[in-house]
């Protein structure tokens, strides 16, 4: 797919311009992921943000598919999505079902659903990862280096939706949230370095440990951290 440099930055101008809603977060997000799906030619886009534990929690998809997928991954902590917020990057799958080794539970969750390639990169807020922004098709596709490219400057909106929407104390609980990620990032991301050199982790299994642990003390995920950071082991 070849992206239109020209009609992107038309589609960003006019996404950055005011529009006929209700003005809430949640109808921002809407308006960018279902302009997301006509600008890219993907079947469907879907957007995570994560909560005070730091887990990716649903906000918004343009269909059921892209809901159905971003829960899933919400969930499960794993898939497209979870890499991209833990390792701060892009992450691309040629098709998600066949994932099987990295990614069981997505792939079995998406078997039965018009999901098959997708798509992650992480929305980033004052430099750290707050959320990520998915984009998938519904046949098995090859990602390339432009699409890549184009979907990640598109993500920028949604960081200048998130901003603008703090910054205007429309954010509501989401901007508790989003304080709570900006400012305990850089305690989980040591915690998440120290767990990968302890118990040879890679980062997705190590943020998943800390998650685990947050979930079954009903704790947020930077006390976790602190507590290995301060201890050496997780909570036990």
């Amino acid at each position: 797919m070849n992206i239109d440099d020209a009609a992107l930055a038309e589609s960003l101008r006019r996404l950055s311009q005011p529009r006929d809603d209700d003005g809430s977060i949640t109808s921002a997000l809407h308006v960018v992921v279902t302009a997301c799906v006509d600008l890219f030619t993907v079947d469907g886009a879907g957007v995570l943000i994560a909560d005070e534990q730091d887990m990716l929690v649903y906000a918004a998809a343009s269909d059921g598919p892209g809901r159905l997928l971003e829960q899933t991954e919400a969930e499960a902590g794993e898939g497209p999505c979870t890499e991209a917020f833990v390792k701060a990057r892009v992450v691309t799958s040629r098709d998600v079902t066949a994932e099987t080794d990295r990614w069981p539970t997505l792939a079995r969750a998406m078997a039965a659903q018009p999901v098959r390639a997708v798509l992650g990169t992480p929305v980033v807020l004052g430099g750290v990862p707050v959320g990520t922004l998915d984009v998938y098709k519904e046949r098995p596709h090859d990602w390339d280096e432009s699409e890549v490219a184009a979907i990640g400057r598109y993500a920028e909106v949604i960081s200048t939706t998130l901003a603008a929407a703090l910054q205007a104390h429309t954010a509501g609980e989401l901007a508790r949230q989003l304080q709570y990620a900006l400012d305990y990032r850089v305690v989980i991301e040591r915690a998440v370095g120290y767990l990968m050199a302890k118990e040879s982790l890679d980062a997705v299994g190590a943020f998943n440990a800390l998650r685990n642990a947050a979930r079954a003390r009903r704790t947020k995920i930077g006390l976790v951290s602190e507590h290995v950071l301060d201890t050496g082991a997780l909570p036990a």
